[in-house]
């Protein structure tokens, strides 16, 4: 904090303008010093904005242009769009072809009938949590889901509740959800396509009567699924060839082991919550070995009395502190013993569960790790097979005796199947209308008429190969006309950055002018500038040999506008003889567009050639200089970053000693008043001596 300085109170002289006058010349030196760091900040901001620019064209237009690839646009025309649409892939063949959509792929779809029976059908009385039992339903029904090549054994008891059966679908790989407005299921498969279809089956009386209740049993002359897997379960009764017993066998294994599985992971599951929990239960009873705990009522009544005994009036504050720590003593007693008869209960239902598992599971051991089914429970599913594929025989029986009686309770169902399509005449099936062929990726839509041909004709995209280079030409101009306008500024002649005090002393519109045209200046004949817009002017400038012939951007009708044609600053633009956006050239013939047509290896060579040229052009003069460039920047980052800090520290340098100067000056005339002081006061001694006033 500066020292209140008071000067000229014996001289009269006005120190301050004095000192200030004297100390002028310094603060110039300092004023000037951050006029400098300022036109350097001015500097590095335009750098910085063009840089962006530059790294920009080169990664984002450049870059792509040096690889064949990038040429390589097709586009296909559908002479009926309604029936198909296309995506041209860059391995597309030239030329037209013929397609026919046979038919469209389906998803398997269950709209389930209105439940209830009589008045009381379809009025909206059940909801996810209503059980079988509402429903009408007694015993327990077992029916399969077969989708995707699997099946999915469902069981189905009195307690069941709507929301545990659409639990059980989707478990299943199924969509299915339950509309208790219109008091219907709705069940889908998640895919389309043949293969995805699914069927619901049952497995026995009791489970037809489930699906009947649930309204979900559709007419089998309309459910090509469960039809089929009706068919195929019948054949496995009495098995009374060796191939049919086999697979039927293998049926029966993969059952076994899928419950075997699952019986597995219970156990343990089981036998680790129970050892969790046996072994909290010892580091309780090791902690209180000496004292073994009581129940948790009887800590919670010993608790209750001794915060009883804590309310009571005049306790000193030493028999509170001791009540206090008893209690909480109680407390932890009891927490204890919460946990210890909660992990007790634990250890006693898993030993349960375990037990009862054992009916149907050999628990695991050295020689059989993963254990086994019980010899029972194989029984119960050799049992619960046969049963199925006797069910089924009656059903198919019934129904080739007369398809109508085996009727369905309102449910309707939409049987899943493949797409077809017929190109060039050879059939092509798919589980969705997305065909992926020989670079073309075709989604059928509709299915064509009887005798209908749609026509697919590919061919090279002149519009997009044009486009690509249209576009990078756009974003090379707008980098080379800022550089030919930064470069080409007005010269500022002796104009430098305001500091504060000079700024105050214009108007804010008149100091944002002034500083603008620093800004605009701030790169004018810049040697960095220069370099790249030589690196830039020389590659495209630069000839190529495609099939033995140099050829230029010219022979493409591209080119600069003549010296009095071109507006300042755009003088290195380049224009395409007949671009339509362009006024200048918009009336005249486009050749780029028709030597894209006729002969698109010409183009796609000469510009991968010019793109690698002026990638490489740009990359060396990016390159990483120490000291002075970073990589990728293509002007000198870290000599202004350092340069900019060494100002702070030239600027602190000449400020400590202007300071210092002043100082100084303060100092001689704090002594010059201070003599001056001492002299009248002498003088007025002497003048009262001899008697004066």
């Amino acid at each position: 904090m500066a020292s209140t300085r008071l000067t000229g109170l014996m001289s009269g002289m006005d120190t301050e303008s004095i000192i200030s006058q004297l100390v002028e010349s310094r603060k110039k030196k300092v004023d000037n010093k951050k006029k400098e760091q300022i036109a350097l900040q001015y500097k590095q901001d335009k750098w910085k904005e063009l840089n962006t620019k530059l790294k920009n064209l080169q990664s984002k237009f450049i870059s792509n242009m040096r690889f064949s690839t990038s040429y390589a646009k097709k586009t296909s025309s559908v002479s009926n769009t309604s029936a198909a649409s296309v995506i041209t892939g860059e391995n597309a063949v030239d030329g037209v072809q013929t397609l026919k959509v046979d038919q469209l792929a389906k998803t398997g779809y269950l709209t389930g009938g209105q439940l209830g029976t009589g008045d009381d059908k379809g009025k909206g009385n059940y909801t996810a949590l209503s059980k079988m039992s509402e429903l009408g339903f007694s015993g327990t029904g077992n029916i399969t889901v077969s989708t995707g090549g699997k099946d999915y054994a469902i069981e189905i008891t009195v307690d069941s509740t709507i929301s545990d059966v659409l639990n059980k679908f989707k478990d299943a790989g199924l969509n299915a959800s339950f509309d208790a407005k219109n008091q219907r299921f709705f069940i889908s498969s998640k895919e389309s396509g043949l293969a995805n279809d699914f069927g619901i089956t049952a497995s026995d009386t009791n489970g037809d009567i489930a699906l009947e209740k649930l309204g979900l049993k559709v007419s089998l002359k309309d459910d090509k699924a469960t039809l089929t897997k009706y068919k195929e379960l019948g054949k496995y009764k009495g098995a009374d060839d060796e191939a049919t017993k086999v697979n039927m066998q293998s049926l029966i294994d993969d059952e076994v082991e899928k419950q075997r599985k699952a019986y597995k992971e219970q156990y343990d599951s089981l036998t680790k919550t129970k050892a969790d929990a046996q072994e909290a239960i010892d580091k309780i009873k090791e902690k209180y070995k000496d004292s073994p705990l009581d129940s948790s009522d009887a800590y919670k009544t010993l608790i209750e009395a001794k915060e009883e005994e804590l309310k009571a009036e005049g306790l000193s504050e030493d028999e509170k502190k001791t009540l206090e720590e008893e209690l909480k003593a109680l407390k932890e007693k009891k927490a204890d013993a919460d946990t210890l008869e909660a992990k007790e209960k634990v250890v006693e239902d898993a030993g349960n569960k375990l037990q009862t598992l054992e009916k149907s599971f050999t628990s695991p051991t050295d020689d059989n790790p993963e254990g086994a089914l019980t010899a029972d429970a194989v029984k119960k599913i050799e049992a619960s097979f046969v049963a199925q594929a006797n069910y089924a025989t009656e059903v198919v029986a019934a129904y080739e005796a007369n398809p109508d009686a085996v009727s369905g309770t309102g449910a309707t169902k939409v049987n899943a199947q493949d797409a077809i399509i017929y190109l060039n005449g050879a059939e092509f099936t798919n589980t969705s209308n997305v065909f992926e062929i020989n670079g073309l990726t075709i989604t059928a839509l509709n299915q064509t008429k009887e005798g209908e041909d749609v026509t697919i004709t590919t061919q090279n995209d002149v519009s997009g190969i044009y486009d690509m280079v249209k576009n990078f030409l756009k974003e090379y101009n707008s980098v080379i006309n800022e550089i030919d306008k930064l470069y080409n500024s007005a010269s500022i002649g002796t104009m430098k950055p305001m500091t504060s005090e000079e700024k105050e002393a214009v108007s804010e519109s008149e100091a944002e002018e002034w500083e603008k045209k620093l800004r605009d200046s701030s790169l004018r004949r810049d040697s960095n500038l220069s370099s790249i817009s030589e690196a830039l002017k020389s590659a495209m400038s630069a000839s190529f040999t495609i099939n033995g012939k140099e050829m230029s951007l010219s022979d493409f009708g591209i080119g600069t506008l003549g010296y009095f044609e071109a507006a300042d600053n755009e003088k290195n633009m380049y224009h395409i003889d007949g671009d339509s956006d362009d006024e200048s050239t918009s009336g005249k013939a486009d050749k780029l567009k028709s030597l894209i047509s006729s002969d698109p290896n010409t183009v796609v060579s000469f510009f991968t050639q010019l793109g690698q040229k002026l990638y490489s052009n740009m990359s060396d003069i990016s390159k990483s200089v120490d000291g002075y460039r970073s990589f990728g920047s293509f002007y000198d980052d870290k000599k202004m970053k350092t340069d900019y800090t060494e100002y702070n520290s030239k600027i602190a340098e000449l400020e400590e000693k202007m300071n210092d100067y002043e100082d100084k000056w303060y100092a001689k005339f704090a002594k010059m008043e201070t003599a001056m002081a001492k002299m009248q006061s002498n003088t007025s001694a002497v003048s009262a001596l001899l008697g004066g006033s």
